[in-house]
Parts: C-alpha cells; sequence; structure tokens
C-alpha cells in the first residue's frame, strides 16, 4: 500500500523537535558509551570546544570537566557569554558569535549548533554565565526551558558553566568510560600550550605541544629523536618506530579530525615528496610510510568538514584568502622537514636505513602476498569461514557505524551465533582452533597463516583500517581459560600488526550470560555470581538455575537477546601510556619466571558465595 502524500504529510519540526528526532545529523551514531565515539561523548565535547575557543582567543587558561553519575559539569574561566543573549545562545539554532570572524578566528565551533545539540539530547541542561559580577542562569528539560531566574549579583570569577545529564530516552542505559574522556582531554591541551584541564580532579597539561603527544603515545623512543617542526597555522612531529602500520594524529583549530580529510592526505603526500627530493631516490610510497608515527595540526578559517562531529576535513581553500590547504601543507613540509634533515645528518640517515628496511622487507614477502590473496579469494568462495552481511564498513556515512562481526571459535559458537545474528549488520568470522602466537613474528606470518590470512582479507584491512568494512569487530569466545587464551592471541596480533585498530575503538569483546535463573514466570540472564545470587533470591525458593559452559550451549532464540539491541560489549582499551612492546613482551614473551610472581602477587581466590 503506497502511503498518501497530502497536506498532512509535511511537518514542520522545531529546533528541539528535529534534534531529538535525528540526532544522528547532529552528533553521529548514539551508542551506549562503549565506543569512543559515541553521541555521549560529542556532547561533552561540544561543550568543551567552546571553552577551548575562548582560550584561543585569550581569555582563561584553565577548564574543569566533571562526571559524576552521568552527569557532565564543564566550568571555564572566559569572558562568559553576554547575559542577555544565554537563552538564545543555549536554545536558538544558528546563534552564537563564532559567525562574527573578528570575535572568533580559526575556531571548531563555527555553526551555531553544538550546544544546542546538547541540551535538546538532555534530560537535564543547566547554564550558567558569569560577567563582572553578575551571573545568569537557566534551565532546560529536552530543550524546553524549566527555570529561568532574574540576573543577580555574584562574587564567581567571570566564565561559562553548564551542566548537563544526555537524556536516557535518547542514549539507553549508557556509561562514560574514563579513558575515552582522558583522550579527548589530551589532544586538547596537545594542540594548546599552557592550556590545564582538570578532569575528577586529574590535570592535563602540555608544554610542548605535537612533541609531547607523540612521546606520550608512543610509550617507547622511535628509531630518531621526534622531528618537531612549527610556524603559523601549522605545527608537526614525526618519527618512524617499529610497528608495522603508519599511525597518524591529525587536527584542525584543535579539533581531532579522526577520519583525517584533506590535510592528512596532504600532509602523507608531502612527506614522500620531501624525501624522495633530499635522498635523490625514487623510494615506493609504501616503503617511506611504513612505521611512521606523525601527528600534523592547522589552523583555518572557516573549515568545512564533512559532519556535525567535525572528524574529517573538507576544506581545500584556507578561506579567505583561497591558499590550497594542500599547497600550504606541501610548502611547509619540504622547506622545514628539508632544512631540519640537511642539518641533522645522523636522524637521515637512520631515516634512510629504515626506509631501505621496509623496502627489502616488502619486496621479500611481494610473492607470498600475491599467493595468499590468491588463496583468500578461493577460501571466501568455497569455505564457510566468514558469513557476511548485507551492509559494509565503507557503504556510507550512516550504514557504517551499524556493521559488526563477530570472531567466534568452533562450529557450535559460530553456528549459534550465525542463526541468531541480524544478516542485515552482522557478520560471522569462523576461527579452526586457537590462533598462533604471532610475538615475535615478522608479517610474513599474516600471508602464511592462513586462519590470520583469511582474518585479514574479511576485515580487509592489509593496507590499514581506512578501508576497515566492519565498524566493531568483536572477539566472542567463550568464558573459560581456553577463550580467554584465544582472546589475547587474537588481541596480540592485533596489536602486533594492526595497533590502530585498537587504538582507534573498534575491537571489542563480546559478554555473553553466565547463569540463566528461571521460574514458571520470569527468566532472567546474569553476567557474575553476585547477579545470579540476586536473581535467585528475587525469583523465589526453588528456581532452575543453568550454568552455561560455552557459547554452543546458548540456543539461537536466547542468542537474540545477547547480541541484539542490548548487546553487552567491551572495548579492547589500549592506554596510551602503556608501550605496545613492553606489553607483548610481559604477557606474550618467554619471560616465565616474571609472569609467574605477578600472577602470584595478584591473585584473587573469590569464595562462591551461592547458597
Amino acid at each position: 500500500m503506497i502511503a498518501k502524500y497530502t497536506d498532512e504529510t509535511i511537518l514542520t519540526l522545531d529546533w528541539k523537535e528535529h534534534i531529538r528526532k535525528r540526532p544522528g545529523m547532529y552528533i553521529g551514531k548514539l551508542g551506549d558509551g562503549s565506543s569512543q565515539d559515541d553521541g555521549i561523548y560529542v556532547l561533552i565535547k561540544e561543550v568543551i570546544d567552546n571553552s577551548v575557543d575562548e582560550f584561543m582567543m585569550g581569555f582563561g587558561h584553565a577548564v574543569e570537566i566533571e562526571i559524576i553519575d552521568r552527569t557532565v559539569k564543564v566550568r571555564d574561566y572566559g569572558r562568559g557569554i553576554p547575559l542577555g543573549r544565554l537563552v538564545d545562545v543555549a536554545s536558538k539554532m544558528n546563534t552564537g558569535a563564532k559567525y562574527d570572524s573578528k570575535v572568533f578566528k580559526k575556531s571548531v565551533g563555527l555553526n551555531g549548533v553544538g550546544i544546542k545539540a546538547v541540551n535538546a539530547l538532555s534530560s537535564y541542561f543547566n547554564i550558567q554565565t558569569v560577567r563582572e559580577g553578575e551571573i545568569k542562569t537557566v534551565e532546560f528539560s529536552e530543550g524546553e526551558i524549566t527555570d529561568n531566574p532574574e540576573i543577580h549579583k555574584t562574587e564567581l570569577p567571570d566564565g561559562v558553566i553548564v551542566t548537563f545529564r544526555p537524556d536516557e530516552k535518547i542514549f539507553g542505559h549508557y556509561h562514560y568510560i574514563p579513558e575515552y574522556v582522558e583522550t579527548m582531554l589530551r589532544n586538547y591541551v596537545y594542540l594548546n600550550a599552557g592550556l590545564v584541564l582538570d578532569f575528577n580532579g586529574s590535570k592535563f597539561y602540555s608544554k610542548n605541544g605535537l612533541y609531547d603527544l607523540l612521546t606520550d603515545y608512543m610509550g617507547s623512543p622511535g628509531l630518531y629523536p621526534v622531528i618537531h617542526l612549527k610556524a603559523e597555522d601549522i605545527e608537526l612531529a614525526m618519527t618512524h618506530g617499529n610497528q608495522y602500520s603508519e599511525e597518524y594524529y591529525s587536527f584542525v583549530n584543535g579539533q581531532h579530525t579522526s577520519q583525517g580529510g584533506t590535510h592528512l592526505l596532504a600532509f602523507r603526500e608531502a612527506i614522500v615528496k620531501t624525501i624522495r627530493e633530499f635522498y635523490h631516490k625514487d623510494f615506493d610510497a609504501s616503503d617511506i610510510h611504513t612505521s611512521i608515527i606523525a601527528a600534523i595540526s592547522i589552523k583555518v578559517e572557516e573549515p568545512v568538514f564533512e559532519s556535525q562531529t567535525k572528524t574529517k576535513l573538507g576544506s581545500r581553500d584556507m578561506a579567505p584568502d583561497g591558499i590550497s590547504v594542500r599547497n600550504f601543507i606541501i610548502d611547509f613540509v619540504k622547506n622545514a622537514l628539508d632544512n631540519f634533515l640537511h642539518k641533522n645528518s645522523e636522524t637521515a640517515s637512520i631515516l634512510m636505513n629504515k626506509i631501505q628496511e621496509s623496502e627489502k622487507e616488502r619486496k621479500a614477502i611481494s610473492n607470498i602476498k600475491k599467493i595468499a590473496r590468491e588463496r583468500a579469494k578461493k577460501a571466501n568462495l568455497h569455505n564457510r569461514k566468514l558469513r557476511d552481511c548485507r551492509i559494509h564498513y565503507n557503504s556510507n556515512e550512516e550504514k557504517r557505524f551499524e556493521s559488526t562481526i563477530f570472531i567466534t571459535e568452533g562450529d557450535s559458537a559460530s553456528g549459534s551465533i550465525t542463526k541468531s545474528r541480524d544478516v542485515g549488520s552482522q557478520a560471522v568470522f569462523s576461527l579452526r582452533g586457537k590462533p598462533l602466537n604471532t610475538y615475535g613474528m615478522s608479517k610474513k606470518v599474516v600471508y602464511e597463516n592462513e586462519e590470520f590470512n583469511l582474518l585479514q582479507a574479511a576485515l580487509n584491512i592489509e593496507d590499514g583500517i581506512e578501508n576497515l568494512r566492519y565498524n566493531r569487530v568483536v572477539i566472542a569466545t567463550d568464558a573459560d581459560v581456553d577463550g580467554m587464551h584465544i582472546r589475547l592471541l587474537l588481541i596480540t596480533f592485533f596489536l602486533q600488526f594492526f595497533p590502530d585498530l585498537i587504538r582507534s575503538g573498534h575491537l571489542y569483546i563480546l559478554q555473553t550470560p553466565l547463569f540463566r535463573v528461571r521460574n514458571k514466570k520470569r527468566t532472567v540472564y546474569c553476567y557474575s555470581e553476585e547477579e545470579r545470587n540476586k536473581a535467585a533470591k528475587s525469583l523465589g525458593p526453588t528456581p532452575e538455575i543453568t550454568r552455561f559452559k560455552g557459547l554452543g550451549e546458548i540456543s539461537p532464540e536466547e542468542f537474540k537477546h545477547f547480541i541484539g539491541k542490548d548487546i553487552r560489549i567491551e572495548p579492547v582499551i589500549h592506554k596510551r601510556e602503556e608501550s605496545i612492546a613492553l606489553l607483548l613482551e610481559f604477557y606474550m614473551g618467554k619471560n616465565t619466571p616474571e609472569r609467574q610472581k605477578f600472577i602470584m602477587e595478584n591473585l584473587r581466590v573469590e569464595e562462591d558465595t551461592f547458597t
């Protein structure tokens, strides 16, 4: 039946209704907080962006952020919003001072939307502005004013105080992961030397900008000292490490462009051009890029981002001068990096040796890669290791957030997930037995080992995670010793060869229930002994209790509950201060006595308190 197209079908939504009906247009995907690009973090960022823009204009060097029981409070010490326009700034679309480039030059927020999205998507939103001894407060719920007291005198210092709680009706049962918030705050301070961010009592500060970012995030020294180059409106830092992947951090006007954009493409091109000309050698671009760790930050007037969440730069010109972003970056890199290499011959020698080593390894495994690719194509056609889904990560901007692949072990587990999954958005990859411990091995093993070669092909990550076919890669193994071991081996593989998959927040662990507690009227699935005990007491004297020994024991009908909209997944988080090399050496290397000592000192034996 075709719906009627009449006058009644033409709707006009006010600003808050539109944001609440189409939140993805303003904050990307919603999520429950398990992914670092979930909407609840975008809300925090939108508020902090305004405070950082004040700092960039020379007002207020400190911002305080507090998160208690899912309520967020951000306090800056800038100029404060003009008191008479506070309601408009918080609740009228396309209202703000950032349209006036004389007041806010090269700022992040340019469209007058961000703070309104936070307001509309919060069950509680309170904004206060303090200017010259006076304070104005307005309180909202779901974008509607609930309290609007008069302006009155105060002794508080100037600035803005925003307190909000994201609406559970929009975001569900969400939770904040402190590490994700801390990563966001670190990026702010690296790009704004002198800015102090206080998060729940922990202070974040940087003196040396992107140099600090690289040295902090690497965890261990690069092959040569970090090259740190700066000029007006551009800053970069780079070195090479021992990892196989490329690692970039790119920023525009203080905003972390996690998906890159025109500036990152130009930067990668500029490095290749400069190095080829400096050494007078036509190096392959992949050999120059392999193992690079680099960061670039540029400032652009009126930047054009490809989405409201500002994760990818689309600008081609540096308005208003009309200078090409590409040419601006290439000219700077060619001059500054070439001068640096001429003045630092030891670094130049180390860099050339690294490029030549990458070239040798690439040529050594080129035939193996060709054979492995053919094998992967045939395997995908003729076996059932990969049960694909209808949408893929790179299909389009909205759909890419919805795709998930489960990595399972064993026929029974993969069978249960395959039968209960959403074939539109969830794929399944089946491992055969325990994967290889790849610690200390070269990348040849990725192509020589059939399991890893097929997994790499399924994820489409051979040339980096830019073409990753699934937004969420979920390890789904039994919650026993063997299952934990498989998890560890897979995490080792990704850390060793594809660490960006973890750094970018794509790798997760599936949480499945350990117990089913039920009586004739009700069934409760429990993820811990504590939950089991609580459920048993609530269901009466003699409930039936089942202990799931493996994923294969959970029927497909039951499994639908655990991988549907209420799916429980825990992100695999790599703390920036931890060296990947040292982590792998400790947990997967041959230091058995050290591991034994660690286990003995940290072993906890918990009694089963169920009665």
